[in-house]
């Protein structure tokens, strides 16, 4: 790999991706000027954790000399002090990259809009099966700078590659990519679709014809429309498309790939369920074939493998009704596949109890209106999203816009009928930092908790719904 050489560099940027990377370089003796340009991802205590190596912050970068900018994926590379830095010809790199070029072992990487989090943790499930030494990095909670002394141990490195990683690549080259889906619905303010998918390409720039890409057969239509072509190896999945080289029929997941052709898993022995679900243990099982693990291991890895927390899983039921955190639901897209993962009703009749909103972020929400109208009873809207939402949504569904999750909470419970689900699935972000899942999972978890007769599930004991 080949690392960052210079000596003085600015990192621009200050969420947790941002800190990694100033302690990375300071580590490695770079002179490093961290810059907060004022985006709200900013880790807490900034400060006090950069002074501890001797950091100080400025908050603009006008006439700062360095040799390279890093970016965090929270700073846009359309922001005025990275277009100057452009324009005094400074290379501008991602978080992703500095890791990279200070990395000794291999690389898997996971992009796309849905899933990525569950597929990575889905490939490095395979690979530990397989004997092999694995670490999984590129979330907020473990940015890749921050691993990067681990990986001389390590055989390959799992990357869950956010794509506004990607717009800040030079050198990265994983010898499998992984892309889960270009989902349409994302926020105009962060890019429209033909960027996004020139962006995405990224992910496979450079790869060699010996490397591997795994990619959804809907994205890669989306990239041949952009005209872009992985010069890799290419086993397409699809949870939708039977021509793909894994496909989903009927409960069981199919191979026609070359040398490896047949029925590969049956989701019904799997404790994860729902044809997003599908998708991820397609894409594990496409990694674990190119690196060469056995099929036997591979399926007894993936039939263990339980949902992650506010993943869709369920965390509770009562008086027959069912509640679901899908907390991690930041996108219409996202919300879209947790709704296809739940069962219908008797009859086909919607079951669906839904608590949606948080902030807006100018996602279009009109398209989710006919999946509304076959499986939600009613939806309760919280928060700057809820008056978007209604307007999209209430031809197709009942809605209450609701001051708060508890009141959501409690008029679905007082609504809510044997059989059917309460789903948080809140389709946009609830705050402004990174890690805001957690602390909305666990504000659902706290609410329902609170209902009288209310059993709880253990969080080592996780399930999704059917």
């Amino acid at each position: 790999m080949r690392a960052v050489a210079e000596k003085n560099v600015a990192v621009v940027g200050l969420d947790h991706y941002g800190l990694a990377a100033c302690e990375l370089l300071s580590a490695a003796g770079v002179v490093v000027r961290a810059i907060d340009p004022g985006t709200p991802a900013r880790a807490p205590r900034a400060e006090s954790v950069l002074a501890r190596w001797g950091i100080g912050v400025e908050s603009e970068s006008t006439g700062v000399e360095v040799d390279y900018a890093v970016a965090s994926p929270a700073v846009h590379y359309s922001l005025p002090m990275i277009q100057d830095f452009r324009a005094r010809q400074v290379p501008v790199m991602s978080e992703l990259e500095l890791g990279y070029r200070h990395c000794l072992c291999l690389a898997v990487a996971v992009a796309g809009t849905n899933g990525k989090s569950t597929a990575a943790a889905m490939v490095a499930r395979v690979m530990e099966r397989g004997q092999r030494r694995v670490l999984v990095a590129g979330q907020a909670k473990k940015p890749l700078c921050r691993v990067t002394p681990q990986s001389r141990e390590q055989d390959l490195v799992v990357l869950e590659v956010p794509f506004g990683q990607l717009e800040g690549t030079d050198h990265f080259r994983p010898v499998v990519a992984v892309l889960m889906n270009l989902t349409p619905t994302l926020p105009p303010r962060y890019m429209a679709r033909p960027e996004l998918a020139r962006c995405a390409a990224r992910l496979f720039a450079n790869q060699q014809c010996f490397d591997w890409a795994v990619v959804q057969s809907e994205a890669l239509a989306e990239l041949r429309t952009a005209g872009v072509e992985p010069p890799s190896k290419v086993i397409t999945f699809s949870a939708d498309n039977r021509r793909a080289d894994l496909w989903f029929d009927r409960g069981l997941l199919q191979s026609r790939v070359e040398g490896w052709t047949g029925p590969l898993l049956d989701m019904a022995k799997c404790r994860v369920q729902g044809p997003h679900q599908a998708e991820n243990l397609m894409a594990a099982l496409a990694v674990g074939h190119v690196m060469r693990i056995p099929l036997e291991a591979m399926v007894e890895a993936l039939k263990e493998f339980e949902v992650e927390s506010d993943c869709g899983e369920v965390i509770g039921e009562r008086l027959g009704v069912r509640y679901v955190s899908d907390a991690r639901a930041s996108n219409p897209g996202a919300l879209r596949q947790a709704l296809l993962a739940i069962s219908s009703g008797m009859r086909g009749e919607p079951n669906v109890w839904l608590i949606a909103g948080g902030d807006d972020e100018g996602f279009e929400y009109h398209d989710l209106g006919p999946l509304l109208s076959s499986r939600v009873k009613r939806a309760f809207l919280m928060g700057a999203a809820a008056n978007r939402m209604r307007a999209a949504w209430s031809l197709f569904t009942p809605c209450t816009v609701v001051r708060s999750l508890l009141e959501a909470v409690q008029n679905a419970a007082g609504m809510a009928e044997r059989g059917d689900v309460v789903l948080f699935s809140p389709a946009c972000s609830s705050c402004s930092e990174p890690l805001s899942y957690p602390i909305r999972g666990k504000a659902f978890r706290d609410t329902v908790r609170q209902l009288e007769g209310m059993d709880t599930r253990e969080s080592g004991n996780r399930s999704t719904i059917t």
